[in-house]
């Protein structure tokens, strides 16, 4: 007996309503991003080895997915190489392209090969699976989606402003209140470690500030004394981990903290600026928050810092992120090309909608009419109607076998399917809800009306 077929551990199979319910949010996504000017592009699933290797650390190398070379891969693999087993050396010979990792990277790439063709600032949004090879676990995969919208070519900080107001947006249109915005800046986590003393933690320094919420002040401080960080630099530090009051009462104590550091003092206008712009202008729904203890991934940004969190009523985590990257294409030679951009968490998100049940119903309902089928009879008048229905845009099919009618009407039923047609008399229709249970009799005007 054959064993059942599986798949890859991290990926996952999508059932119509999850792909439904998918779609509902990436086109949400999609009209926004079009709405606020950013143009789609698209790179290949995998890259040229050397594109992606090195830009994300030892750890991330070695989460990438290496392709192997077509054809006999190992012939040009000199013997005295496959006899040292130096994996490194050997995979250089044997894989020269890779999944993609990210869209950032690729996104860099694509600038530079393409920046003769593009008009800067240039405004684009991607809308495309990743692979990582990392550990499988709940909330984790090693298939998923990024969803990124990013300019490079421009420092304004109106740029920055536009984001906020892409986040609550999208966020408003899925339904989803409660959603806070933090903000933060790199120069004035520079700053900040500049006034204490610890520029030379800096690293050390905010990646255990970023752990306030998870570990609390002692564990702060405790982790902090570990990585060298002085009892005297904790003293002057301390303000930081009762650090409350609205935005403006914020700005004013960083504006105090950081009088002696200028880097941290441009930090602070900068966030002065987009949070002022912010409040004048409005948001729909979501909250703008500053939270001076917010790092995410220091060595990458270089100005502002976003981290988005759902509503409070559910544990998730961070639903989107970014910030302000002053030199995105210097990897690939392109210099002082600065950027900014948000990814949106289409996993999470979903997780969130489907925990507050904020999927309308429409979401699911693929086929809105089932003609029940008969037998030769009928079928051409059904396949006819079917096709007026279509024209209108109104999803419509026919069973198609005569099979037992109960069985029709459970495929209906199974299948979610609102609406089934009974019989057909000339130009009238006996139109049954699924739901009550109500039957109508109707001629062709009004089952269009009906079931629009």
């Amino acid at each position: 007996m054959a064993s059942k077929p599986s798949i890859p551990k991290g990926t996952r199979d999508f059932s119509p309503a999850e792909v439904a319910k998918r779609n509902y949010i990436i086109s949400i996504m999609r009209h926004h991003f079009e709405k606020f000017g950013y143009q789609p592009i698209e790179t290949p699933s995998f890259e040229n080895s050397d594109t992606l290797m090195g830009k994300y650390g030892e750890e991330g190398d070695r989460l990438i997915f290496k392709i192997l070379n077509s054809g006999d891969y190992l012939d040009k693999v000199p013997a005295e190489q496959l006899q040292s087993i130096n994996y490194k050396q050997l995979t250089n010979k044997i894989s020269e392209k890779a999944l993609r990792y990210d869209l950032t990277v690729p996104f860099a790439r694509y600038v530079v090969q393409h920046q003769s063709e593009i008009e800067f600032p240039f405004k684009r949004y991607q809308i495309q699976p990743v692979w990582r090879a990392d550990r499988p676990q709940k909330g984790r995969f090693r298939e998923f989606y990024q969803c990124d919208a990013d300019v490079v070519g421009s420092k304004s900080l109106w740029q920055e402003v536009e984001l906020v107001q892409l986040y609550d947006s999208v966020f408003a249109d899925l339904g989803l209140h409660g959603v806070t915005i933090k903000i933060n800046n790199r120069k004035v986590l520079s700053g900040i470690a500049e006034v204490i003393g610890a520029s030379d933690k800096l690293i050390d320094f905010t990646v255990a500030l970023d752990k306030l919420d998870k570990i609390g002040e002692d564990g702060v401080k405790k982790e902090m004394l570990e990585k060298g960080i002085s009892d005297e630099a904790l003293v002057k530090v301390q303000p930081l981990f009762n650090f409350t009051g609205t935005i403006q009462e914020k700005l004013e104590k960083l504006t105090r903290l950081l009088s002696s550091s200028e880097e941290g003092k441009k930090g602070v206008e900068e966030l002065r600026f987009i949070c002022d712009n912010v409040t004048k202008l409005g948001l729909q729904k979501a909250i703008l928050d500053l939270d001076v203890t917010l790092a995410r991934g220091l060595n990458y940004y270089t100005g502002a810092i976003f981290e988005v969190t759902g509503p409070k009523e559910v544990a998730m985590g961070s639903i989107g992120g970014g910030g302000r990257y002053d030199d995105l294409t210097g990897i690939f030679g392109l210099k002082d090309m600065s950027g900014v951009g948000i990814s949106f968490g289409l996993d999470r998100i979903y997780l969130v909608l489907e925990e507050l049940n904020l999927f309308p119903e429409t979401v699911t309902t693929a086929t809105k009419v089932l003609f029940l089928n008969f037998g030769e009879s009928q079928t051409f008048e059904a396949m006819k109607a079917i096709t007026t229905l279509r024209n209108k845009n109104i999803k419509s099919e026919m069973y198609p076998d005569a099979a037992k009618i109960d069985k029709q009407f459970k495929h209906a039923e199974r299948r979610g399917i609102p609406f089934v047609v009974k019989e057909i008399d000339g130009s009238n229709f006996t139109l049954k809800d699924i739901q009550t249970g109500e039957q109508l009799q109707l001629n062709l005007d009004n089952f269009i009306k009906k079931l629009s």
